[in-house]
């Protein structure tokens, strides 16, 4: 698949595609990114691409012509990859999550178009964006953090890129193991950690340093109903609207609706 991604800020890209583990998926080119640089479409001698806005008001807006400009060569050059979607990232946009990037990662790519400033002329927007997505009800300096958000998700859903090919279905969110719902907690080594080690002064406070008895009981099932426990439980404390779609879905067992009742969720 291949992502063309429209921005002022090419080089804030570069050191997220060459880290990390997601870094397979861009160098095997699974991934494929394209920077394109916006100033490189302006027609004045300043490389200016945005002007006030009419009607008044604080910020600069982004200019119609060297956007449509950028998109038409951005079109060309990927003629042969087929068309893709325009991407506009905005606060007023959709929401990305998880089912979102399972869909772009089965899919050819898109053009990721990063805004800046007070916004994009929205008659450039009438005319080409497909999709305008969000990351959350807040605002950011631009569009490149959620188009680095959506890059990294889709990259790490591409077979062969987490050591586990398990991995990413047992993630918050999936439709697989979870069933829609939060991971649970997890633990690693040591087994017991000293109190010190944390500060932790008080004999409750060092009860919590130690690896709970049902991870390491050798169990399977002991320890598969466990960590399906407190993944029920911190959905229904920290987002029952999920526990409310799994619900809704059939997800959910008639265990796992006994053990909720007994916590009072």
């Amino acid at each position: 698949m291949r992502f063309d991604v429209i921005t002022l800020f090419p080089d804030l890209f570069a050191p997220h595609l060459t880290q990390g583990i997601t870094r397979r998926a861009f160098e095997s080119g699974q991934v494929d990114v394209k920077l394109w640089q916006l100033r490189d479409f302006a027609d004045n001698t300043y490389r200016r691409v945005d002007d006030r806005p009419f009607g008044g008001g604080p910020g600069m807006v982004m200019l119609f012509e060297p956007l449509a400009r950028a998109l038409q060569a951005v079109r060309t050059a990927r003629a042969e990859a087929g068309p893709a979607p325009l991407v506009h990232f905005t606060p007023t946009g959709r929401r990305i999550d998880q089912a979102l990037l399972r869909e772009f990662a089965a899919g050819a790519g898109a053009v990721l178009l990063c805004g800046r400033y007070e916004g994009i002329d929205q008659r450039f927007i009438d005319a080409h964006v497909d999709l305008e997505l969000s990351l959350g009800d807040f605002v950011l300096s631009g569009g490149e953090l959620p188009a680095l958000a959506l890059l990294d998700g889709v990259a790490r859903l591409q077979d062969g890129v987490l050591g586990d090919a398990q991995s990413h279905q047992q993630d918050s969110f999936s439709d697989g193991a979870l069933d829609g719902l939060l991971d649970c907690p997890h633990y690693s080594r040591p087994e017991v950690l000293a109190s010190s080690a944390v500060g932790a002064g008080d004999a409750e406070a060092a009860d919590g340093l130690a690896v709970p008895a049902e991870l390491m009981s050798g169990h399977h099932a002991q320890i598969a109903r466990w960590r399906r426990e407190r993944s029920l439980e911190l959905t229904a404390r920290r987002r029952p609207d999920l526990l409310a779609s799994a619900r809704a879905a059939g997800r959910l067992s008639r265990l796992d609706e006994k053990y909720l009742a007994s916590i009072g969720l």
